[in-house]
């Protein structure tokens, strides 16, 4: 039965326009014909609208605040030039980064930030790992006791950040691929009755004081990470998970820890299909106010996917196009090593013809890519247009993850990238 397209995904910045896709003012079809496929075509003026459009919600709750964001999510020079160049270091305007690991740690140094500017927020991570962090003067946030006694004797006196773990987040209610319930997917969740692998929890605060005291450790930051792609529904979660998270850092103000930052984390969400909206930032920032603002002291956020998510599309060729067994199969000349968001996350990705992008979809089909690996698919009984071999395909909102995690299995290289944007 056919169906109306998706129109979820259409922004300013990427819409249709004469029939033909566009991406920052640039016809996609024309991109991929002049750059080659697969392509990662990133909309740099969509990355700094997403992180002003935060900055200006926390602005309006009159909390001191700081915006970070992550690394892990998209560290392409291109796109960590633009982050750098929103505002000077210590101003209101400046992007800081979020780090987890040495290599992360030095990667953003060498693109220009000062240490001062990042914050660490690790797990499980080994002596070494601890004594090339502690040759520079940033931010640290430990998640596990172990982890609080092994910096608490390698850098004796200094500050450290507690991660806390609530027993409760703000994950958007939606089931993943491969998965036949959320409940079913909360393995991947930061915080949740389900023990994790993140934070101390509450019953763990006494321990995790009594180490800092040993070893003269001065707690000076709180951080949590409840958050996953959440949007607007989800906030009753947040809510009792700041419920939670306050009372912990009330406790650690009443034991007299010298608080000057509460990390809320990243996690917010972008849509990712039909009928979703976008996260209400007021409201968002708001909830964090009304929990956290009363403690006086910066409020800090990391996100990743919020700023780079719909700022990417890759665009790829449709070399197949066959009938197998009564199901269509769409074959494209990419696979999961650039675009791992099914395989990693079990992440929705929608996908448009850059050629008559709302086209009606007629036909049920598997999006296939060429890795030879069987589980090396986009999408099954996935309704879209009719397209021939030699089109060009669109893979919508995947400026976040991708280009972090790509890789060369089967000798597959990177996707080629284009950025377009501010200079």
């Amino acid at each position: 039965m056919a169906c109306e397209a998706p129109t979820w995904w259409v922004r300013p910045g990427l819409e249709p326009v004469d029939g033909r896709l566009t991406i920052a003012g640039r016809d996609a079809a024309e991109l991929a014909r002049e750059h080659g496929t697969p392509l990662i075509v990133t909309d740099l003026t969509h990355i700094e609208r997403q992180v002003r459009a935060l900055q200006a919600a926390l602005d309006r709750t009159g909390m001191p605040h700081t915006v970070r964001f992550a690394l892990k999510a998209q560290r392409q020079p291109e796109v960590v030039a633009l982050l750098r160049g929103l505002g000077k270091p210590g101003t209101g305007a400046s992007v800081g980064v979020d780090v987890c690991s040495p290599g992360e740690v030095a990667w953003t140094l060498r693109h220009g930030w000062r240490p001062e500017e990042l914050s660490f927020t690790g797990t499980n991570v080994s002596d070494a790992d601890f004594r090339t962090i502690l040759e520079h003067p940033l931010r640290i946030n430990v998640d596990l006791l172990s982890q609080l006694e092994r910096l608490g004797r390698l850098a004796p006196g200094r500050a450290v950040g507690l991660r806390i773990n609530p027993r409760a987040g703000a994950v958007r209610s939606y089931v993943p691929v491969g998965y036949t319930s959320d409940e079913d997917a909360k393995f991947g969740h930061y915080a949740d009755e389900k023990p994790t692998k993140f934070g101390i929890y509450a019953e763990q605060l006494g321990e995790a004081l009594a180490i800092a005291r040993r070893h003269g450790l001065r707690i000076d930051c709180v951080h949590f990470h409840i958050c996953h792609q959440m949007l607007t529904g989800d906030l009753p979660q947040l809510a009792t998970a700041l419920t939670g998270a306050a009372a912990m850092v009330a406790r650690l103000v009443d034991e007299g820890c010298p608080l000057t930052e509460i990390n809320v984390g990243g996690g917010l969400g972008t849509p990712l299909q039909q009928g979703e909206e976008p996260l209400d930032l007021d409201a968002w920032a708001a909830l964090v106010e009304r929990h956290l603002g009363g403690f006086g002291v910066t409020v800090a956020v990391e996100p990743g996917e919020f700023f780079f998510n719909q700022a990417g599309v890759l665009l790829a060729e449709v070399v197949t196009v066959e009938d197998r067994l009564g199901v269509p199969f769409v074959g494209l000349g990419a696979g999961w090593n650039v675009m791992p968001l099914r395989f990693v996350w079990g992440e929705f990705v929608e996908l448009a013809p850059a050629i008559d992008p709302l086209a009606e979809r007629t036909q049920r089909v598997t999006v296939s890519g060429h890795i030879n690996e069987a589980p090396d698919l986009f999408a099954e009984d996935y309704p879209f247009p009719q397209v021939s071999e030699g089109d060009i395909v669109a893979m919508l909102k995947v400026g976040s993850y991708c280009q972090a995690v790509t890789n060369e299995h089967c000798l597959r290289p990177p996707a080629k990238a284009v950025f377009l944007g501010p200079a």
